[in-house]
């Protein structure tokens, strides 16, 4: 049975604490990512979204929205108006529930909400469909972040 899910822009430490455990247990744990590469500068400006189980607000995931300069610099394009999505993330155990198209819903609602016409995200390349099914498009070359294939995609938000 699928869980009900709530998604919400973190409010207070204890959000941004279920944030940064999640990012930890997929990337740090999962992928081998390094802590001090997972954790950023970007993280203190960032919109980070949180999904829990709804009723009892156990995490199931998050991602982050950097805007402004802190976007300009990650998408590598000089228009302030394109937000950058990243590191999204969804505990094992919330895969193939819908909980990350749900999570890129609200990152782009968020984005809306500051006047953001487009979104970018660096994609792990095995997430492509995913992205691509969500109405992203891929563009330039692969390129190594952490040791793991991306490629750079971007949706106009309407």
């Amino acid at each position: 049975m699928t869980p009900a899910v709530t998604c919400r822009v973190a409010v207070g430490q204890e959000d941004l604490d279920a944030c940064f455990a999640v990012r930890k247990e997929v990337f740090v744990a999962e992928q081998g990512v390094p802590e001090d590469l997972e954790y950023d500068e970007y993280d203190g400006g960032a919109v980070h979204v949180l999904a829990v189980r709804s009723g009892e607000g156990a995490p199931l995931g998050t991602g982050r929205l950097l805007l402004g300069d802190a976007a300009v610099v990650k998408n590598g394009d000089p228009d302030p108006g394109v937000g950058a999505l990243g590191r999204l993330a969804v505990l094992a155990a919330a895969r193939g529930l819908g909980v990350g198209a749900r999570l890129v819903a609200a990152i782009e609602d968020a984005a809306r909400e500051r006047g953001l016409h487009a979104v970018d995200l660096h994609a792990q390349t095995h997430a492509l469909g995913f992205y691509e099914r969500l109405g992203y498009e891929a563009y330039g070359a692969e390129f190594l972040d952490a040791g793991i294939p991306h490629l750079a995609m971007r949706k106009p938000l309407r």
